[in-house]
């Protein structure tokens, strides 16, 4: 594996190190009080872990870096990032993640290797209740994507998705699902538009496990896989969040999508999932 693919974590981590390095003493500036603001925003929602698949309804601040190895038609694939990245809250409800392009390896000689789309997401809390305040959250996304990998490692198309999210907790049980349609910004009825719904079913042990049941599917509309739907079942655990130093920390999860039904575009994508929250 080459250091290469590993840069953007490295990168990154060493700005969230220096970040919170500088917290020692903040002020009445908007970047002087960012700490503060983040922690008094995650203080009045729900304290979930993030699932491996299922984007949560949370608005968090971390970094996250995921590797994903699934089976396709076309052969074995390896992705290097799987489009997560700097996740940041800039206001009290909102949060914005910034993913640079994935690395995709594939095992097929006949495909290229290379970089794929460069990504965005913004979410907006519209509600959330503490897990002394009925323990729920209300959250809408707006998700794009820019085509800068090649055609077979990217889209054709920009993409622009949105989502809506909702969360309620029981207790050490919680259930994370969310909704959302893929618009690509030109040639629709070929590339489609594919309705995306998940959700994450969890249950916390000790502490800091985190087992999980997923259900991620997908309803294709247009396109060439029209009237089509694929699902999995995804078993999972994350671990965390274990702390580090001052506000940095560290949660580590795994799982593994599988499908259940006939068609499916790919098939056993197994997910390593390593997140730095600060």
């Amino acid at each position: 594996m080459s250091y290469v693919r590993w840069l953007p974590l490295l990168l990154l981590l060493g700005v969230i190190t220096s970040a919170v390095a500088q917290n020692s003493s903040a002020n009445d500036s908007y970047f002087g009080a960012w700490f503060e603001r983040v922690s008094r925003t995650q203080a009045e929602q729900p304290h979930w872990i993030t699932p491996v698949f299922t984007t949560t309804p949370r608005l968090e601040e971390e970094f996250r870096y995921d590797i994903g190895w699934q089976s396709t038609t076309k052969g074995g694939l390896t992705s290097f990032g799987s489009g997560k990245g700097l996740e940041l809250i800039p206001t009290e409800h909102t949060e914005i993640i910034l993913s640079p392009p994935s690395y995709f390896s594939h095992q097929n000689p006949t495909l290229p290797d290379g970089f794929g789309d460069t990504s965005f997401l913004l979410k907006y809390r519209f509600a959330a209740g503490n897990e002394e305040n009925g323990s729920y959250i209300v959250t809408a996304f707006l998700g794009g994507s820019i085509p800068t990998g090649s055609y077979s490692n990217g889209a054709e198309n920009a993409v622009v998705t949105p989502t809506i999210a909702l969360g309620k907790g029981w207790g050490a049980f919680d259930v994370q699902s969310t909704l959302g349609i893929a618009v690509p910004v030109g040639d629709i009825a070929r590339l489609g538009t594919p309705i995306a719904y998940n959700a994450a079913f969890q249950y916390r042990l000790l502490g800091k496990l985190w087992p999980e049941l997923e259900v991620n599917g997908v309803l294709f509309h247009d396109g060439k896989n029209d009237g089509q739907q694929q699902v999995f079942l995804s078993p999972g655990l994350v671990v965390g969040k274990i702390h580090l130093w001052r506000r940095l920390g560290l949660t580590v999860g795994a799982g593994e999508q599988i499908a259940v039904t006939r068609f499916h575009t790919f098939n056993h994508n197994r997910v390593l999932s390593v997140r730095f929250p600060f």
